[in-house]
């Protein structure tokens, strides 16, 4: 089983930054990467089971699955049901925590999946640094300079 994780420090309080992720259905609206995206069934975003599917910038589109919600803990866990990526019994999670020194946010995202062993190397490094690094890119971009 590939592993990848990547944290990152942002600049701003937990709850903006949460308020700015928390949607399951929002990500082209944070993510670079991400065009467009609806919820399947017309389910709410925050209902566990809900299936998000969107589509790259590349082109491609996305099925992933609401696995675990939480304002409480600034908690998203979720796997992915489709992709062009050769992997399976994919799940991630994005955290969000306090630190109290300067009031910023410890963000980390992490995953686990199954891929052929020439393969998963690659497709952790493009996942933490395409998807979850440009992700906090984005986050840190749009909180600077704010209070």
């Amino acid at each position: 089983m590939a592993k990848v994780t990547i944290s990152s420090v942002i600049d701003a309080p937990v709850e903006k930054v949460w308020a700015r992720i928390r949607d399951f259905n929002g990500l082209p609206g944070w993510h670079p990467r991400m065009v467009e995206s609806h919820i399947e069934d017309g389910k709410d975003a925050t209902t566990i089971g809900c299936v998000r599917n969107f589509q790259l910038a590349s082109g491609p589109r996305l099925r992933e699955k609401l696995l675990d919600f939480s304002d409480q803990n600034f908690l998203v866990s979720y796997s992915i049901l489709e992709t062009p990526q050769p992997l399976t019994n994919h799940k991630a999670t994005l955290q969000l925590r306090r630190v109290t020194d300067g009031d910023r946010t410890y963000a980390e995202w992490t995953a686990s999946f199954d891929a052929a062993p020439e393969e998963a190397d690659k497709l952790a490094d493009g996942m933490g640094t395409n998807v979850f690094q440009g992700g906090f890119n984005a986050l840190k971009s749009h909180f600077a300079g704010q209070s």
